[in-house]
């Protein structure tokens, strides 16, 4: 049982000194930033566009 824990905590260890997984991760990162920029960017866009279409609606009531 004693050798089990000790190649895990060997095994913990060396995975906690390798970096190559580093990178993935930042990569993840990256695209959590950008898209959670591109989802506030197209709320926001929804929300003008949407005024902007009941601008012009009202326009073209008041015309008419």
């Amino acid at each position: 049982m004693n050798s089990r824990v000790f190649k895990l905590f060997l095994e913990l260890q060396n995975l906690k000194s390798r970096d190559e997984g580093q990178d993935l991760v930042e990569y993840g990162l990256i695209v959590l930033l950008i898209s959670l920029a591109a989802v506030v960017g197209m709320q926001t866009l929804a929300s003008a566009l949407g005024s902007a279409f009941m601008n012009i609606g009202t326009g073209v009531k008041n015309v008419l």
